[in-house]
């Protein structure tokens, strides 16, 4: 095939990434939302937050790495964050499932696509970090804005939010950690969050 080809068949099985469904709900509630689009507002967060990334980030990179960040689950599915079982074989399926996606590719560009979903997985530098602290932020508000409808029926509490948002809530700007623990707290008292 040449590298045009191979281009192409890469965004096609991407576009399958719009048939996966997560378990956060769209802001007005009336459907669960896909993986391609939880990327796509990730992206907008980065654009709309980027005065809370740490200094010095690059933004366009961080937003490279939102869009490959969950084309895994094409062939991986999402793993609910607060699912233990599914969590126990996520790294080993996400990870089989980048070495058969981005094979697709002419090889130094999947292994730049590639390179760019270890570094979100690794969180090592302020970029990654930044990244996944707005991939913890976006569940919790769509989660509050529906008023815990998942968190609810998944019984999910503050503590299990806050184990899970570890890099939110104490690796990111200080208005970002705030804002995101009032709110939590502000849905505990709403009873949209067990306590």
């Amino acid at each position: 095939m040449d590298r045009l080809e191979k281009q192409i068949d890469f965004l096609l099985e991407v576009d399958k990434l719009k048939t996966v469904l997560r378990r956060s709900s769209v802001t007005d509630g009336s459907r669960r939302e896909n993986s391609a689009e939880h990327s796509w507002h990730l992206c907008m967060f980065a654009l709309t937050l980027a005065e809370y990334a740490p200094e010095g980030t690059d933004i366009s990179h961080v937003i490279k790495m939102l869009m490959v960040h969950d084309l895994v689950e094409v062939y991986a599915g999402d793993t609910y964050l607060y699912d233990e079982e599914g969590n126990k074989t996520k790294a080993k399926r996400e990870h089989d499932a980048a070495d058969k996606l981005y094979s697709i590719l002419p090889a130094e560009q999947g292994e730049n696509m590639k390179k760019l979903w270890y570094e979100f997985e690794s969180c090592d530098t302020n970029e990654a970090l930044f990244a996944n602290a707005l991939d913890r932020l976006q569940p919790i508000l769509l989660n509050y804005t529906n008023q815990g409808s998942i968190w609810l029926e998944n019984g999910i509490t503050k503590q299990n939010v806050e184990e899970h948002a570890y890099r939110l809530t104490r690796l990111s700007h200080p208005k970002l950690r705030d804002f995101t623990l009032e709110l939590l707290d502000k849905a505990v008292k709403k009873g949209y969050l067990n306590a």
